[in-house]
This record gives structure tokens, sequence and C-alpha cells, in this order.
């Protein structure tokens, strides 16, 4: 299980960065197979979409529209970050190395899929989603909706194990999974109803209604996507901290709850732009952005606390990967 370096306690570094870096390497270093293929993938993942970035940058080509070289750009790196942040994250919980194995590697093979078709139909000029015109368009974005919901199942999967009791990991990186891996969850399944909202607009006749109104639920979906990288980033970086373990929790409790708060303003101001909600906008436009600003506010207090813990009282060791004592 990731730990707490228990072995005989050096003088403390004043530069912590060193001690963090040397905890970092080791959930490579430490790591079993399957970890170090889902880091490489997901690097791969990311490089991938970088050089759309590239593209994009060198040609002057256009960032709007659902054949943009913009959404294998962003697939990549989303896909990218997301694979490398699971295979982590995951490195805490309590797994069978066979059942490991199965979602980390499903979760790779999924992540790969989305990026390869996507990549594939913007190059081929054509919409990877809700596209059915063509039998080969048709099984692409058959094959992105099968991926989507298997994804789904993983990581719900996951998230259970999350729930469940997890003794070796301290309070606060539990609740910073936890938290992380229920927004994670909810933006999968926003994704979810965009898609299925699109094609069901595609069967009744509508390609263009889906590609201009499917994604009515993009923020809270891009919101909610990360929360699992950054509060258990939060947690882990306080392990660095010279601070009680209930002084992390106060801290990463801070941070979770501006991250649900935001989340809330943006999931509220994505209802209230349905038709059906417009008589509650007016209102709506004063109290949601304060809200949202509340959130904001909150996370950054939190990271903020979190810096000034590593700065002013550094610890000699914080969370490192020790797989041995796992499975």
């Amino acid at each position: 299980m990731p730990r707490s370096s228990r072995h005989p306690q050096p003088a403390i570094d004043e530069r912590p960065h060193r001690a963090i870096a040397s905890a970092l390497a080791s959930f490579w270093r430490r790591g079993r197979t399957i970890e170090r293929i889902g880091y490489a993938v997901g690097l791969l993942l990311i490089v991938s979409g970088l050089v759309h970035l590239i593209v994009l940058a060198a040609t002057g080509a256009t960032w709007e529209g659902p054949v943009s070289l913009r959404k294998p750009l962003t697939f990549g790196v989303s896909f990218g970050l997301t694979l490398i942040t699971i295979v982590w994250v995951a490195s805490f919980l309590r797994l069978g190395t066979r059942a490991r194995t199965l979602l980390l590697g499903g979760f790779a093979l999924a992540c790969t899929v989305e990026v390869v078709f996507v990549t594939l139909q913007a190059w081929r000029g054509v919409p990877s989603h809700y596209n059915v015109q063509t039998p080969f368009d048709a099984s692409v974005a058959r094959t992105l909706a099968f991926g989507g919901f298997a994804i789904i199942g993983i990581i719900g999967t996951l998230m259970f194990a999350a729930l469940r009791a997890q003794p070796a990991v301290p309070a606060s990186l539990r609740l910073a999974i936890r938290t992380g891996f229920v927004l994670l969850f909810s933006s999968l399944v926003t994704g979810a109803l965009m898609i299925a909202k699109g094609m069901s607009l595609v069967f009744a006749g509508h390609p263009a209604a889906a590609y201009a109104t499917a994604g009515w639920l993009k923020p809270t979906h891009a919101v909610t996507l990360h929360a699992i990288l950054v509060l258990p980033a939060l947690a882990w970086l306080l392990s660095f901290a010279g601070w009680s373990e209930a002084r992390r929790l106060r801290v990463v409790m801070l941070g979770a709850a501006g991250y649900v708060v935001l989340t809330m303003a943006v999931a509220l101001e994505d209802l209230i732009g349905l038709p059906r909600m417009t008589a509650t906008a007016s209102a709506a436009a004063i109290a949601l952005p304060m809200l949202s600003a509340l959130g904001v506010l909150a996370f950054i207090a939190a990271g903020v606390l979190a810096l000034n813990g590593l700065a002013r009282s550094p610890a000699a060791g914080g969370i490192e990967h020790d797989w041995h004592s796992h499975d």
C-alpha cells in the first residue's frame, strides 16, 4: 500500500521538492507492470493531443466545429491525463492482482480506442460522434458509445472499491479519493446523457440539432472530470507537510467542499440554460457566479494552506508507493 515513509528519518530538507520528486518517482519505480503500462499509454495519448495543438497553431486551422483538430487535441490530453490519474489513484486502493490488471488494462484500452477513433475521424474530415452517414461511420459512433459505457462501468467499480474500508490510507487522502471518484462518475454520466441526446436527435432525422444542442452539459462534464486528479493531489502534497492528520483532513475538507460548491453552481447554470428554466435566469445570473467564485476561493485557500505547510513545516517524507503490502 502506498504509505508514508517509515524508514529512519533523515534531517528535514528545507527544499521539500526533493522529497516530493523522489516519492512521485516511486510510483514508477515500484509500480506493477500494469501500472507502468498505464502511465506509458497515458503519456502517449497526451503527446498525440499536443501534436494536434502544434498542427492547429502551424496551419491556422479552425478550432470550431465537430471536424476540427481541436477534438483529437482535447480527447488526447484529457484521456491521457485521466488514465495516468486513475492508475495513480488506484494504487491506493485495496484490489486483487487480477482485478487491478483487468480494470486498469480495460481502462487503458478504452481510453486508447476513444482517442484513436476520434483522431481518425477528425483527419478524415467527418464527425466522430452522432455520425451514421456510412456503415463505417456508424460503426465508429457505436464503438465510441460502447467504449464510453465501458469506461463508466470501470470507474463505477473503482469508485465502489474506494468507498470500501481503506485502513492503510490516511483519512485526508481517503476523503479526496472518494470525492474525486464520485465527481468523476458524475462527469461520465453527464457525458453519457449528452451522447444519448445527440443520438436520439440523429435517429429522429435532426443531425444538425445534435451537433448544436447535445453538448448542453459540457461545462459540468469538464469541471467534474479532473476532480479525481486535483483533490488526491492536494491530499498527497499535504503528506509532505509536518502537520497532524487531523489538520491535513481539515484542509482537504475545505478543498473538497469548494470543488463540490463549484460543481453545483456550474450544473445549475447548465440546467437553467434549458428553455423551460429561462424564467429563473435573471436571478441565477447574479447568484450562480457568486456561488462559483465561493467554490473557487475555497479550493484556492486549501491550496495556499497546503503550500504554506510545505514551506513552513516540511516533513522528512510523504506518501510513497509500496505495492508489496497491497494485495
